[in-house]
């Protein structure tokens, strides 16, 4: 290596410690987060209150924001918690977005090392002949020179350029944490509502295998009338007509069962388990109570600190902000310092003998001057991303407060519409069986009968229909509100930290 008599590193260590004093600002805008596109609170009025009946709120969520809420703590059912965690483990949508923020912190990684020096040790040799006719002597001369050492690059980043496009890549790459979390939360509603939407055609295929039992044995009975004169062949016809159309609806329903479990499959990413098939098989019957329906509204500003494509789109806009940042530190000069340290020699065994150290040290200043306005124009294009990514932040936040509120107003009606759907096929109930027994008294004919059977039949189906559009708005609410990112309730802390702004 070099020897101390001939290189001097005062030099450079001088060098290096003025730069790094004078490169600790950078030329980003100051931040401020605009302000929120939307109402300081909620709608409120009959359609958004939650009805007097509705279930309470378990003891152990109270005081924790809905977005804390655990999806374990959401979704107690043993069976939708063991998907979900199938899911999470093997959904390809989750795990592109997982591989999304490894790549984007390692992006972040190799734009930060730029604000350190490159350090590097290497070995050459050249060789050069030289004809007779070009030397001095007359003779021709090979020559050798050998050498080994370090050398150093660094760019010194006065204002900040580096710099910007570092914290630009940290909001990157943390945009992309938020987008996973996003993801994950869509997720979770997804295998929910797939869960719920399968119970549900499960419990119409039951009522309509039931309803088509009873049609049958009805169409038997008109048969028999109307071989022993008793029926007309409108009646016989008419109750034809009932039996076909609910072997139509069991094929569709049937059709539906198997189309909800391929969905239920492509949001677990994995065949699903033996275990779990059989109890999905197994029918069951949509439980309303499921899931709490007094989920903790909150105000539309908790949004901001954790609906996770919200913090993402703030992230973005923190990126291009800093980006900025790096297009205004573009039009100052750019300093750069090159050296190099080691020993040299014309041979190889004289490498490492004494007197054979060598060291270069070339500082390079480069400022732009004329560039046809590419400087210029770099810089309005940030600005105008700048400009994009506001308006994307608050489309964010508008979409989200307008998610909310649509599943408020679902909250505070659907039970409503649900207790009137049960007085209507209480209703039909009795219609139906007065009709049945008039017709066997010979008091009306078999027409009002079918016409009963229909109605009830049908106000069946839209209580089922309701009843899972009630549980899929409050999972629609929970996700609304920012839940489902973590499986563990956890506390709401008094104040959530603000983003950070690049200094």
């Amino acid at each position: 290596m070099s020897s101390s008599r001939s290189f001097r590193p005062g030099r450079l260590a001088v060098a290096v410690a003025l730069a790094s004093a004078l490169a600790g600002c950078t030329l980003i805008p100051d931040y401020q987060r605009p302000a929120a596109p939307v109402d300081a609170a909620y709608p409120t009025g009959p359609a958004y209150d939650t009805p007097a009946g509705a279930a309470a709120k378990p003891a152990s969520q109270a005081g924790v924001a809905t977005a804390n809420i655990g999806w374990r703590d959401m979704f107690p059912d043993p069976l939708l918690q063991q998907l979900i965690e199938l899911s999470l483990s093997n959904n390809r949508d989750l795990r592109i977005a997982a591989l999304n923020v490894q790549s984007a912190q390692a992006q972040y990684r190799i734009q930060r090392a730029d604000l350190l020096p490159t350090v590097g040790v290497g070995a050459t040799e050249s060789a050069q002949r030289t004809p007779h006719d070009l030397t001095s002597s007359g003779k021709a001369v090979t020559s050798h020179t050998y050498q080994v050492g370090a050398s150093l690059s660094w760019e010194l980043d006065l204002f900040g350029r580096i710099r910007s496009l570092s914290e630009e890549a940290l909001q990157t790459y943390l945009a992309q944490d938020e987008t996973r979390n996003a993801t994950q939360l869509t997720l979770v509603s997804e295998v929910a509502n797939a869960y719920l939407t399968l119970r549900a055609d499960q419990e119409l295929l039951k009522l309509t295998q039931d309803t088509l039992k009873s049609q049958r044995d009805s169409y038997d009975l008109t048969k028999q009338s109307y071989d022993n004169d008793v029926a007309t062949a409108l009646d016989l016809s008419q109750a034809e007509v009932s039996v076909r159309t609910a072997e139509s609806n069991l094929a569709q329903y049937s059709r539906q069962v198997a189309q909800d479990m391929n969905a239920l499959v492509l949001l677990l990413g994995n065949p699903l388990p033996d275990d779990v098939r059989a109890k999905l098989d197994t029918p069951g019957r949509l439980d309303d109570a499921l899931i709490p329906t007094a989920l903790p509204a909150g105000l539309p500003s908790d949004l901001l600190e954790r609906r996770p494509d919200i913090r993402s789109a703030e992230h973005s806009l923190l990126a291009a902000n800093a980006d900025i940042g790096a297009a205004r530190a573009a039009f100052f000069p750019t300093i750069s310092l090159t050296g190099s340290a080691g020993t040299a020699s014309a041979t190889l065994g004289g490498l490492f003998k004494g007197g054979s150290g060598a060291w270069s040290f070339a500082p390079q200043i480069t400022t732009p001057i004329f560039a046809g306005g590419s400087l210029r124009a770099e810089l309005d294009v940030a600005k105008l991303q700048k400009q994009i990514q506001v308006a994307t932040y608050e489309q964010a936040i508008q979409s989200a407060f307008r998610e909310v509120a649509d599943a408020l107003a679902g909250r505070g009606t659907l039970d409503q519409q649900i207790q009137a759907q049960q007085l209507l096929v209480q209703a039909d109930q009795r219609a139906y069986d007065l009709s049945q027994q008039r017709y066997r008294q010979g008091i009306d004919n078999y027409l009002t009968v079918l016409d009963s059977q229909r109605s009830l039949y049908s106000a069946q189906q839209t209580l089922v229909t309701t009843r899972l559009t009630r549980l899929t708005n409050l999972v629609t609410l929970y996700k609304a509100l920012g839940g489902g990112w973590t499986d563990k309730t956890v506390q709401a802390q008094a104040s959530a930290p603000e983003p950070r702004a690049a200094q």
